[in-house]
């Protein structure tokens, strides 16, 4: 067979030739933006033409840091496809963090929303291979700025011809896109996708989820966040129609209107997500959600009861993921098997409440403390270990840290999990968030969805506390739903027939307005164990 490398140009050309009509929508406050694959084109052409211009090489770094719009989607292809990398800079990081990346990256230039020059203005002194910023501006004028040689991407791009011979000799191990961790310890870690890697991911996606080009993909997922789980690259594969929320992706009445209006098919995100959707749905917001075929939620664990709510009340079936930046994401997806449709309900939201079994093309074990792979019973904990050819095999510039997590040829993922004799896995915890007392494992992750299934508690974090006696214990950190209160007693009575043992259950419950995030939405729990060794995390009984 012929040596042709898989390169998104490939697919980029496909999709502009052959499906030029479809839609691209982006969601603004001051009203909606379309157009079609066709001008989509033209654009990243002219684009390729503006990168060659400022001197652009191959291998170089262009950063973005935008929010989910067109513009955005056109720096997805537009830089890796004429040859550059182009690196996803979270801007919800600590600056300290924001600056590291782009440093250790080194960027060439900053492709900017308007709406976010804030952060890049607060650090340009501290940028140090930064040579050009660019400001993507869906209204057409320059924020105001101190910023020096800064233009509107609208401006650089829009005497350059609509047509680039996009080159067809790049490897399909060249690098197209980098994006660094949300790091809880030490600085962040960047990954590096391949073309390869990130055409195989999409294949995989497609597969296993059955995306096509007849779906109507919403991107909630930040575009910065781990491509945002490669929905673009997928739906420009596959010719799909687009919608891009941009700054209104947390509005959930809007999102709900977009959803019915646009028809939209397939969506995903992050359970804080799910969290406002439902806190949204349950006081009384318009909502159809007839379209909706596939929702992928990944990040951390749905609780069952909200998983169960959402698919009963409101027509929301979530499929639950997982994955990580180091996995282009996606790993596993909680499908049930063909045999299982007659399954009691129950059983079935067994298979669903996991998050799913290994998708086709990688290969995981589950392996314990002295290296055996567990049981497939379901009950054997073991961090999960994987390899295959969209996972990472070494951090950006940073062998040290490279060695450990990717030693052996896997990839040590650090999630402690189960797999049943199905194949099915489910994430117990992280390995430094299990909560060790009195020589027993905790897992914080079962821990915190039994008592999210309180009806009257909206989010839960566990973390482990030192104890004089046991070592550690769990401390239980609660959001309740609005308007609702309870007591650390009724919730202690609440778990009693449900915990897998009594000393699971907590011995103190401090009820906060938020639970701190992680920059992807995840609970920050290296800041709750902040607040508490700091005595800020006080119980009721305490305070008293």
């Amino acid at each position: 067979m012929m040596d042709y490398a898989l390169l998104l140009r490939t697919f980029l050309l496909r999709t502009a030739r052959y499906y030029p009509k479809k839609e691209i929508v982006s969601i603004y406050p001051e009203g909606v933006f379309r157009y079609t694959y066709r001008e989509y084109y033209k654009r990243v052409c002219q684009l390729a033409h503006a990168l060659k211009s400022l001197g652009i090489k191959r291998g170089d770094r262009v950063a973005s840091v935008a929010l989910n719009d067109n513009r955005h989607l056109e720096l997805y292809f537009g830089v890796p496809c004429y040859g550059a990398v182009l690196h996803t800079v979270n801007f919800r990081l600590p600056q300290n963090h924001f600056v590291y990346i782009i440093n250790h990256a080194e960027d060439r230039i900053l492709f900017v929303d308007e709406d976010l020059l804030m952060f890049v203005e607060a650090a340009k002194d501290q940028l140090k291979t930064v040579e050009r910023v660019v400001v993507l501006s869906h209204t057409g004028k320059m924020p105001q700025t101190s910023i020096k040689d800064i233009v509107l991407y609208d401006d650089l791009i829009k005497d350059f011809p609509e047509e680039y011979d996009f080159p067809a000799d790049l490897n399909e191990n060249d690098p197209a896109v980098i994006c660094y961790t949300s790091a809880t310890t030490g600085d962040p870690k960047g990954v590096v996708y391949s073309h390869r890697g990130l055409i195989l991911h999409t294949y995989a996606v497609a597969t296993t989820l059955g995306a096509a080009e007849s779906d109507c993909i919403l991107h909630i997922v930040p575009m910065f966040h781990a491509n945002a789980w490669c929905a673009p690259f997928a739906a420009v594969i596959l010719a799909c129609k687009q919608i891009l929320p941009g700054r209104e992706v947390l509005n959930m009445e809007k999102l709900c209107r977009t959803i019915a209006e646009e028809k939209v098919t397939f969506t995903c995100g992050v359970p804080t997500v799910w969290m406002l959707l439902y806190d949204y749905l349950e006081k009384g917001g318009w909502h159809d959600f007839s379209t909706l075929r596939t929702i992928a939620s990944g990040g951390s664990a749905v609780p069952r009861s909200l998983l169960v709510t959402f698919n009963e009340k409101y027509n929301f079936p979530i499929i639950q993921a997982y994955g990580a930046t180091e996995t282009t994401p996606m790993v596993t997806c909680a499908l049930p098997k063909s045999y299982m449709k007659d399954w009691a309900k129950e059983d079935l939201y067994d298979v669903r409440s996991t998050v799913g079994i290994i998708a086709a093309g990688l290969e995981m074990k589950i392996v314990n403390n002295d290296g055996v792979e567990v049981k497939m019973d379901g009950k054997e904990w073991g961090e999960i270990l994987l390899r295959g050819p969209w996972i990472a095999n070494e951090y950006y510039k940073d062998p040290e840290r490279s060695a450990v997590t990717f030693a052996d040829g896997w990839y040590h993922t650090g999630d402690v999990g189960t797999i049943d004799e199905e194949g099915y896995v489910r994430l117990v915890d992280r390995t430094k968030d299990l909560v060790k007392s009195a020589g027993e494992w905790i897992s914080s992750v079962d821990l915190e969805n039994l008592i999210m299934s309180h009806p009257k508690v909206m989010e839960a974090a566990i973390i482990g506390v030192p104890h004089p006696k046991w070592q550690e214990r769990p401390f239980a950190c609660v959001t309740v739903v609005s308007g609702q209160s309870v007591t650390p007693d009724e919730l202690k009575e609440f778990l009693k027939d449900k915990v897998k043992a009594s000393w699971w259950i907590p011995d103190d419950f401090v009820f906060l307005p938020e639970i701190p995030k992680t920059s992807v939405g995840k609970f920050n729990k290296r800041e709750l164990r902040r607040l508490y060794a700091e005595g800020q995390l006080m119980p009721p009984k305490a305070a008293n």
